[in-house]
């Protein structure tokens, strides 16, 4: 899906319509799949059926910051993310089986914020910008569905694995 171009001209917008769309974007830049991209050591211990999505996600994660940032600018507002979370440094020592799991509870904590977004900012909003977010929104769902399955997928080889020995 390309990034959305609204008009030309910026729509006005409450600043809380904007401040949810930055709080929005926020979570995407600093979401934990940031972590998982090229050269990720999580990647590399990965099997294809894992990496492929995960790679995926994080090309999504940095497809909807665009789109957001077009909807923050068409808006006439400024998107400004905040810092970064620093607790999520001690990610590398952990285990892929384990961070699938946490990788799915991102998604849908991700999923409740473009839900709380969309009650903050109403039905008013244009069309177009209710649609980013419902689209972002479906492929998140999508995204946590897929996380839980491989998620689920590892619990059950490392208890194979564990019975082994």
């Amino acid at each position: 899906m390309a990034a959305p171009v609204l008009n030309s001209a910026p729509m006005p917008a409450s600043a809380a319509v904007i401040d949810a769309l930055n709080s929005l974007l926020e979570a995407e830049l600093n979401s934990v799949f940031r972590f998982m991209g090229e050269g990720s050591p999580y990647l590399s211990r990965a099997t294809v059926d894992v990496k492929r999505p995960l790679e995926e996600m994080v090309v999504t994660s940095d497809r909807h910051a665009g789109e957001l940032s077009n909807v923050i600018e068409s808006l006439g507002g400024y998107p400004s993310p905040r810092s970064l979370r620093p607790e999520e440094q001690y990610l590398a020592f952990l285990s892929l089986k384990f961070l699938l799991p946490k990788l799915a509870d991102e998604k849908r904590l991700m999923i409740r914020r473009y839900e709380n977004a969309l009650r903050a900012i109403g039905t008013g909003a244009p069309r177009e910008i209710l649609d980013v977010l419902h689209s972002h929104i479906a492929t998140h769902e999508e995204h946590s569905r897929l996380l839980d399955k491989k998620a689920a997928e590892a619990a059950q080889a490392a208890q194979a694995s564990q019975a082994r020995r």
